[in-house]
């Protein structure tokens, strides 16, 4: 099945419905069910992923299988170090290549017992509770995957002389740190994240209750839909705050480049397009990756110059997004060229009536290109990847005007 795009009205105006957090409903979960289930936990997102964690941590079966989630398969990973059964934990074959090694190598000198069933350093893996904690100091390089280092935050308090993690590099995606840090201290634990070290002492969990913020990586696409509307176009987004812990919060000061402001209101915000636009725009990814499609979608089209660093996680995400976002942006006539770690994007000189899209299974690519449909006619396929993280998105798009065939 494929989604052919096509803007049909002049303006965009309206309120969207974002999705809760993903990133905070997944964190949530983990951090209930090591306090007993104790808390009530509202507003989850409604994501496969999210869906697939409740389903999961509710499973009595002896083969967890998370599918295509990655933060699912680092948190239930740790999760099972302390509270596993010899359960076998897998996904699908693309979760089969992205590595786990790292979080594996510290969850067993902490003292887990855990088995890979295929190859080395990937999924699948058997995991049995530790039962002796070996040593309560590790070390992780920070600029990976933040997810392994939330993962052995959560269970930290859980084991019997708590942890110190000490981080080998700079660290990459801090926010996303932090947020974990939020979610515990609202369950009644306290943490220390000073310079290169984390510091979490045994602890129990306290049961409470906790809702789910609007998912500030979704509000990321209606900021650029109206980067690339009419100048008199405005939207207003529901349940975020500016203070959010969430990382990509900050792509409300990022898209100012592209002459959008953003007015908060109590529980909301409201967004307004300018002509004020830059041409050349250096931006640093390093604790926002899942930014990175967005932004180079609507630059490419917006004759935006971009200067990137902080792009190395994208090559082991869903699908290698470095390549898929090259392939895809060459249609447009836009480049992507890596240099030292650094990344230059240059737009299209002119745009083509039509784009085809390919989505490579991941559900950031379908989003990122979607708001092109304000300039061009867009094809995406494979339009249900969206349901990972945003499975009422086409519906949003429909009601501001966007014309949404099935074809």
């Amino acid at each position: 099945m494929k989604y052919r795009l096509k803007k049909h009205s002049g303006r965009l105006k309206g309120q969207v419905k974002l999705e809760s957090s993903k990133s905070e409903s997944n964190r949530a979960l983990i951090v209930n069910a090591l306090s007993g289930n104790n808390g009530s936990l509202t507003h989850l997102a409604k994501a496969r992923d999210t869906e697939t964690m409740q389903a999961l941590l509710a499973s009595s079966s002896q083969e967890l299988d998370v599918k295509d989630a990655g933060t699912t398969m680092r948190f239930l990973t740790a999760y099972l170090a302390v509270r596993g059964s010899g359960q076998i934990i897998t996904g699908t074959d693309r979760m089969k290549k992205r590595p786990i090694g790292p979080l594996v190598d510290s969850l067993r000198k902490i003292g887990a017992n855990i088995e890979y069933v295929g190859e080395e350093g990937f999924p699948p893996m058997k995991i049995t509770r530790l039962t002796k904690q070996l040593s309560d100091r590790i070390s992780i390089p920070g600029n990976i995957s933040s997810q392994y280092i939330s993962a052995l935050m959560m269970i930290a308090p859980c084991l019997p002389k708590g942890l110190e993690i000490e981080l080998t590099t700079e660290v990459y995606s801090r926010p996303y740190i932090e947020l974990t840090q939020n979610i515990m201290q609202q369950f009644g634990v306290e943490s220390k994240f000073e310079d290169d070290r984390i510091s979490i002492s045994a602890q129990q969990y306290i049961g409470t209750d906790h809702s789910i913020e609007g998912d500030w990586s979704g509000a990321s696409y209606w900021y650029s839909f109206l980067a690339l509307a009419d100048t008199s176009s405005l939207l207003e987004l529901a349940s975020v705050r500016p203070s959010s812990p969430q990382g990509d919060r900050v792509i409300s000061e990022i898209m100012t480049h592209f002459g959008i402001k953003s007015h908060f209101e109590s529980g909301k915000v409201l967004l307004q397009k300018s002509d004020s636009q830059k041409k050349t725009i250096d931006l640093d990814f390093k604790n926002c990756p899942d930014l990175a499609q967005t932004i180079m979608a609507a630059a490419a089209v917006s004759g935006v110059t971009l200067h990137m660093t902080g792009l190395e996680s994208l090559k082991i995400k869903e699908t290698d997004r470095i390549l898929a976002m090259r392939t895809e942006l060459s249609k447009l006539g836009a480049t992507l060229d890596e240099m030292d770690s650094k990344w230059v994007l240059s737009p299209s000189e002119q745009l083509p009536a039509s784009i085809e899209v390919d989505t490579y299974d991941d559900h950031r690519m379908a989003m990122a290109f979607a708001p092109l449909s304000q300039l061009m006619e867009v094809i995406i396929d494979d339009p249900a990847v969206v349901n990972k993280s945003y499975p009422g998105f086409w519906e949003e798009v429909k009601k501001l005007g966007v014309e949404v065939e099935e074809i």
